[in-house]
């Protein structure tokens, strides 16, 4: 015998998927404008920078001045995109600032000439070029395989490999400063495309390009979910190693990228590129004070980006300033201090964490 449908008990299922769907819906909502807050938590921060630099010297905001800035930034944005992925996973790299002067110096050593402090290979600038991203994935690479299948510490193996980059980048040219890079070598960090610096416009790329990778391609999402819980994520089927040696690789190619971008600039690769400039701890503090969290599995481009055209506005606005060299670094740690309060202030807690 059937039985017959209780139509009573019908309608009160059905109204309680149609109350828990409206949860979820009102849930969604609040996580979407909980994470547009979050994204421009900076915003507020950066208007009052543009306001000052206006009343600090009236060339602030020229053309000119503004494309400088531009370029100033995208070398370090690129680092950024870079250690923001390897951030999202709950990992850590100190050793992009290595592979940032390494890799662009392996490359111009194969290229100029023995009078410029080369090898005297003089290798075609385009295969430069190529030998500087394999030398980025090679470290990002051995970084990943001691992490990720050796499951060493992060920190320590990223620490040892910044100290052992920074000796090669000196010892194979014992010290001394290539230059007399060619046009192909350097035209990514010194070229413009009229009056935008094409480094500006590459970094852009980069960061709108990783930023939608991120949010609607299934790798992408995995990276967030790797972050957030890495044995759920193995659990849900993800293949958790995979993604977290990828990300290595990338944020070590990104980071070599940057380099070559930084050679292009000034025209030269020196010793100190990377490693004696201490480009890390601008890395670090544009991620962090753009929202990515330090604990994996939170963050996007947009702040990533907002934490580095703050820290370039802070830069140019002390040089219009003339400020004095011994207060610069004083000063630069009062502004990302004070940012990462606004963020704190305006985004909640989990966007200064």
């Amino acid at each position: 015998m059937s039985e017959t449908p209780d139509p009573a008990g019908t309608a009160v299922a059905d109204r309680g998927r149609a109350a828990v769907e409206a949860v979820l819906q009102g849930r969604s909502r609040s996580a979407a404008a909980i994470s547009l807050l979050r994204e421009a938590a900076l915003l507020p921060v950066l208007a009052v920078l543009i306001v000052v630099g206006t009343f600090v010297n009236s060339a602030f905001l020229t053309v000119s001045n503004i494309s400088g800035i531009g370029q100033q930034i995208s070398a370090l944005g690129v680092v950024v995109v870079g250690e923001s992925l390897i951030l999202l996973i709950g990992g850590m790299d100190l050793s992009l600032e290595g592979t940032f002067g390494l890799a662009p110096m392996v490359g111009a050593w194969l290229i100029v000439p023995v009078a410029a402090f080369g090898a005297g290979t003089v290798l075609n600038p385009y295969l430069g070029i190529l030998i500087v991203l394999a030398v980025g994935a090679a470290v990002g690479l051995v970084n990943g395989v001691l992490i990720v299948k050796g499951r060493l510490n992060g920190f320590i193996v990223t620490l040892g490999m910044t100290i052992v980059l920074a000796g090669l980048q000196n010892g194979i040219v014992k010290g001394n400063t290539l230059f007399n890079l060619p046009a192909a070598f350097s035209y990514l960090g010194s070229a413009y495309l009229g009056k935008v610096p094409v480094s500006l416009v590459v970094t852009v790329i980069i960061f709108a390009g990783t930023g939608l990778f991120l949010r609607y391609h299934r790798i992408g999402r995995a990276i967030y979910a790797v972050g957030g819980n890495r044995d759920a994520a193995r659990a849900a089927g993800i293949k958790v190693d995979r993604i977290r040696l990828g990300v290595y690789v990338a944020g070590s190619i990104l980071a070599a990228i940057g380099g070559l971008m930084e050679a292009g600039r000034v025209s030269a690769v020196t010793g100190q590129q990377g490693y004696q400039e201490g480009i890390i701890f601008a890395v670090f503090a544009a991620a962090v004070i753009g929202g990515v969290s330090l604990q994996g599995g939170r963050g996007n481009m947009v702040g990533a980006a907002s934490g580095v055209i703050l820290l370039g506005l802070v830069q140019n606005i002390l040089d219009l300033a003339n400020a004095p060299n011994y207060w610069i670094e004083a000063i630069d740690g009062t502004v990302i201090l004070f940012a990462l309060v606004m963020a704190r202030v305006i985004g909640g807690e989990a966007t200064a964490e």
